[in-house]
């Protein structure tokens, strides 16, 4: 790993040229480089500030970003053999929009299936959480018969419905900014429209964004940029193509077990675990208790609630030890307890954004941070006596 040390080597080097002794080290910073300090910090303020009032705009932009970083190595293939970045760039979205459509047919397919089943076994259900319903429970709930409490759970959830937006609100609160106005809404969908417009100029113009950025940088610089810029493309590449192939493992293995177990919905819920897997932990909470319901609800036993927790343990398990370190490996190494944490503080500043950019935003700061650790433990104050 590159740390800081060769900056700080070539920074030692300048001040040594430019005079002898600690009085060319104190040499107070010229007014040319007072201003474009001054100029990069309101750019990054302004930037903060443009992404905090415009989230989604920028969840489109993360997620062309994410796509790009998962189909960029198969461009990059395709180049290395000879084929045109641009020709390369079409057979991956077409490849990619066959394979999306195949899936999306066999979702729908397995879905409506499942739909129907649920339908035909819905009174079972109420029945079933009638008689597991405590006697005073249905006293509180005035409902004498099974015919009763669904008019009653009707009426729940329609209760359910009016209460979501103070029950859900780092959930909505996403969408209450999109969709103010008609205006917002035309905007919102148009957004999500062009994310494959996104994704194709990112692909096509990533290696010229690279070589313009790069030119901003100072020569005597570029070398550790360019370690530190591969560092944080690893943690970032190592996330995104990582941690989305953990999620389409899970799916599979969670919807399997399901299915195997006899739960309705098994492939709906296994999808949907997966799915948010993206977010830690917030994937495994959600399959557990829909799965463990919906247990309750046909089987009207112990048993398989807990074959369904089982089964959510164990693939956690499997994801912990093998998937997770086999696919993604160590290039973020984030502790569990710093990804909480993460994940609380970005739901807090930033809703549903925060939390998707919250454990890779950490990685990369974590990459600086250990740059940092290393240049302060190797520094003379440190080293002093």
């Amino acid at each position: 790993m590159v740390h800081f040390d060769s900056t700080s080597n070539q920074l030692q080097t300048l001040s040594g040229r430019s005079g002898q002794g600690g009085a060319a080290r104190k040499r107070p910073m010229s007014k040319s480089t007072k201003i474009l300090l001054g100029t990069a910090l309101l750019l990054v303020l302004l930037t903060t500030a443009v992404l905090y009032y415009s989230s989604a705009v920028f969840l489109q932009l993360f997620i062309a970003f994410a796509l790009a970083y998962i189909l960029n190595p198969l461009v990059v293939i395709l180049e290395r053999k000879g084929v045109k970045r641009l020709y390369g760039i079409m057979i991956v979205f077409l490849l990619s929009v066959v394979l999306c459509g195949v899936f999306a047919v066999f979702f729908v397919v397995s879905i409506t299936g499942e739909l129907s089943n649920m339908q035909i076994n819905l009174p079972a259900y109420v029945r079933h959480l009638y008689e597991i319903t405590p006697e005073s429970i249905k006293g509180y709930l005035v409902v004498e018969t099974a015919d009763k409490l669904a008019l009653r759970l009707n009426e729940l959830l329609l209760q359910a419905r009016s209460a979501a937006p103070d029950l859900l609100k780092p959930l909505l609160s996403f969408l209450q900014k999109t969709l103010t106005s008609t205006v917002g809404v035309l905007l919102a969908l148009l957004g999500y429209l062009i994310i494959p417009v996104y994704l194709f100029y990112l692909l096509f113009d990533l290696p010229q964004l690279k070589t313009f950025i790069e030119s901003f940088i100072p020569e005597r610089f570029r070398p550790a940029y360019a370690a530190k810029l591969a560092e944080v493309d690893a943690v970032l590449s190592g996330f995104v193509r990582g941690q989305l192939s953990v999620c389409a493992i899970l799916a599979l293995l969670y919807s399997a077990g399901l299915y195997a177990i006899g739960i309705d919905l098994a492939i709906a819920i296994g999808t949907l675990a997966g799915a948010t897997f993206i977010i830690p932990y917030v994937g495994t909470i959600i399959g557990i208790c829909l799965s463990v319901v919906m247990a309750l609800l046909k089987f009207n036993d112990i048993l398989h609630p807990l074959l369904c927790l089982g089964w959510f343990g164990f693939v956690q398990l499997i994801e912990g030890a093998i998937i997770t370190p086999k696919i993604v490996g160590n290039t973020v190494g984030l502790h569990p307890l710093v990804a909480i944490v993460a994940l609380l503080i970005g739901g807090q500043l930033f809703g549903i954004t925060g939390m998707l950019l919250a454990v890779p935003a950490t990685a990369v700061l974590q990459v600086f941070l250990r740059s940092l650790t290393e240049y302060y433990r190797n520094s003379d104050f440190y080293r002093e006596g």
